[in-house]
């Protein structure tokens, strides 16, 4: 791996893809077939890269069938073992823009993100100036369903208290349907982003908040998964309470923006 000083440089391709979706699995053999094609029914360009992280259920070998008929737009990288959806995501983004791609997006496996939405998000930020578009539940027109009550409120509560403690202009920080702009991830410096679970999330907004980039948040209805188990827990919850005042420390009484800033090719 090349160290992020010099990553950009000696891997940056002249050849430059259009957008892909980064989808990140553990044992979700019940779904990654099925999210798959309907990502790729939509017949709107977008490719797909799976970061299958070890799972024993056969998530990877699934994928690895229907390479046979996606081989042009449908990649996997395997990792060994269950390594956090926050270093899959970083993975997942550096391989990406080795690649080229112009537009990067990060969508969950289960359904729970209605694929026909990606166009939207990628509209945010092909069309409209955006340089992050979030995808979510909790602006006028967004939407949950299927959950319990106590699932919604402790993330409506998540997303208030992240929100009263960032003073970020982001109603629903901990969503994880997103797209970038190549631009946004590549004036990161993506090895500094330090959290794994319910945190990630809210630090990449507040990384691209920082870095003046433009965040826009389009309205969707997030769906209970039906198939396969969720992956929340204490220790991502935690993690969320925790990593937001660590972050609000950190723009306080630290310089988070130098800290965060690629300084060699970003801009901002």
């Amino acid at each position: 791996m090349l160290p992020t000083k010099y990553y950009y440089y000696f891997a940056a391709p002249k050849r430059r893809l259009e957008k892909i979706v980064i989808i990140p699995t553990y044992n979700e053999r019940d779904n990654i077939v099925n999210i798959v094609r309907a990502v790729f029914s939509l017949n709107t360009g977008f490719h797909i890269l799976v970061i299958d992280d070890g799972s024993p259920d056969g998530t990877a070998e699934l994928v690895k069938e229907l390479q046979q008929q996606f081989s042009d737009t449908l990649f996997l990288e395997e990792r060994k073992g269950k390594l956090g959806l926050g270093t899959a995501y970083i993975h997942g983004f550096k391989w990406a823009l080795q690649k080229g791609y112009r537009f990067i997006c990060e969508m969950d496996a289960d359904f729970s993100h209605n694929p026909a939405d990606l166009d939207r998000l990628y509209h945010a930020c092909k069309a409209e100036g955006a340089d992050l578009a979030v995808g979510s539940r909790y602006i006028k027109g967004g939407a949950v369903e299927n959950w319990p009550w106590d699932r919604i409120l402790l993330s409506k509560g998540a997303s208030f208290y992240t929100r009263m403690i960032l003073w970020m202009p982001v109603k629903d920080p901990t969503a994880g349907f997103v797209c970038y702009r190549r631009e946004t991830l590549e004036a990161m410096n993506l090895d500094k982003i330090t959290f794994v679970g319910y945190a990630f999330q809210i630090e990449m907004k507040f990384a691209a908040w920082k870095l003046h980039f433009k965040i826009q948040e389009v309205p969707i209805t997030f769906i209970d998964r039906k198939l396969g188990v969720s992956k929340m827990n204490k220790g991502i919850v935690k993690e969320g309470i925790l990593g937001v005042l660590k972050l609000r420390f950190m723009s306080l009484f630290k310089d988070y923006h130098r800290k965060i800033k690629n300084h060699d090719f970003a801009s901002v």
